[in-house]
């Protein structure tokens, strides 16, 4: 089992299998349950129990699509050097919004954390669960939190908004395609961007760029904010 589990054709066969039967579900169904990336989880998950494959195994066999992540964050930066002409004139607003955007994603935790009587730790993993995960998972580690259940909650937190996202901003009549992909980027990072490439290149550029800037202030914000409070 360990040579199948370290084989890249058996593992880029059954991520990418998974993912594309997981995808024609969704479209099918439009179920919020089943989103692919839930569907694509729970199915490898129980595909490796069940062949009794270890995970670390498995990640050997499937280091390409880790590779892959490197070359897709570029591809964001170029598809956002298509559309550079809608950042002219708006770089102001656009840094003000991802900057209060991150205040109030790591206020809002510490906020809720405390009122349900949550310890430092778990309140430090929670902090930046709106950042990809690279960046996320750092963050806690370095703030005392626990960097695998943040890279958890990261993906939780990208398919909710991804979800729900969509929705919100037609119900609120946000029609600027800047502050849509903003807004997708900011609040569900990879997965967001994902669904904002689907609404339209505007969107998909910007929550890419989103993406960026949410990462570096939230990286910059979590230990002020958190210093700032224990004064109090």
């Amino acid at each position: 089992m360990n040579e199948l589990a370290q084989s890249e054709v058996f593992s880029l066969t059954l991520v990418a299998g998974t993912y594309l039967a997981a995808s024609a579900l969704y479209k099918k169904t439009h179920v919020s349950l089943l989103h692919p990336l839930i569907t694509s989880i729970l199915v490898i998950i129980t595909v490796l129990k069940a062949m009794d494959i270890e995970y670390e195994s498995f990640q050997q066999g499937s280091h390409l699509i880790h590779f892959l992540l490197g070359p897709s964050v570029v591809a964001l930066g170029y598809v956002l050097y298509e559309q550079i002409r809608y950042l002219k004139g708006n770089v102001v607003s656009i840094l003000t919004s991802v900057f209060v955007g991150a205040i109030v994603g790591i206020v809002s935790v510490i906020a809720i954390g405390k009122l349900m009587g949550a310890d430092a730790t778990l309140v430090a993993t929670l902090e930046p669960k709106s950042v990809t995960t690279p960046i996320a998972m750092g963050i806690a580690e370095k703030s005392g939190g626990i960097p695998s259940l943040t890279a958890v909650i990261v993906v939780a937190v990208g398919i909710f908004g991804s979800i729900v996202g969509p929705f919100v901003m037609k119900a609120l009549g946000i029609e600027s395609r800047i502050a849509k992909g903003l807004a997708l980027g900011a609040s569900s990072h990879g997965v967001g961007t994902s669904v904002a490439i689907q609404i339209g290149a505007v969107e998909g550029a910007l929550s890419g760029l989103a993406i960026g800037l949410m990462g570096i202030m939230t990286a910059i914000l979590v230990p002020v904010i958190s210093f700032i409070i224990s004064l109090f």
